[in-house]
């Protein structure tokens, strides 16, 4: 087993220390300086303490992290997306599911009478939506513009009378 010595912290000085071939390749990324003291060298030293972050320390955070790990677990994490990003989601779906639909009339192709029967029964179907919406607009005018138009009809009538006369 290769021999552990102190790392330092210069690399140019490797060639002077014996150091583990497996731990030259941590060298660049993890090296740090080692506190001056040691453990049970200087009571009177301060020892440094970590800091508590109040925030991480309030209970509604708690509470809120909490919940987000809970939901993560299940699946549940919030959709934070760019609008950007839903926008082109949303357009890629509605690409995929034109092209589904293109298919689908792909297959099942209709012969020539087949669409101009289709045409027809639109045309029909048009027609009586346009007469239910003329029928309840005359339902929903009041009584003295359907009188005004039976007088209408009728001085017009009266008028044509005297003409052929």
């Amino acid at each position: 087993m290769a021999t552990m010595c102190r790392i330092p912290v210069f690399p140019h000085l490797l060639q002077d220390r014996c150091v583990d071939t497996g731990l030259s390749l941590s060298l660049g990324r993890s090296v740090m300086a080692e506190p001056d003291y040691l453990e049970g060298d200087c009571e009177e030293l301060i020892k440094p303490k970590k800091l508590l972050n109040p925030v991480k320390g309030s209970r509604n955070h708690q509470d809120l992290h909490r919940e987000l790990m809970m939901n993560q677990k299940r699946g549940l994490a919030p959709q934070n997306k760019p609008e950007l990003q839903k926008v082109l989601e949303k357009r890629k779906r509605e690409q995929v599911l034109k092209a589904q639909r293109e298919e689908q009339e792909a297959h099942t192709k209709r012969s020539d009478l087949e669409i101009e029967l289709m045409k027809r029964q639109q045309k029909l179907e048009q027609l009586e939506l346009d007469q239910q919406k003329d029928e309840e607009e005359q339902e929903n005018t009041p009584e003295f513009v359907k009188m005004k138009s039976n007088l209408r009809r009728t001085k017009q009538e009266a008028n044509g009378e005297e003409l052929t006369t």
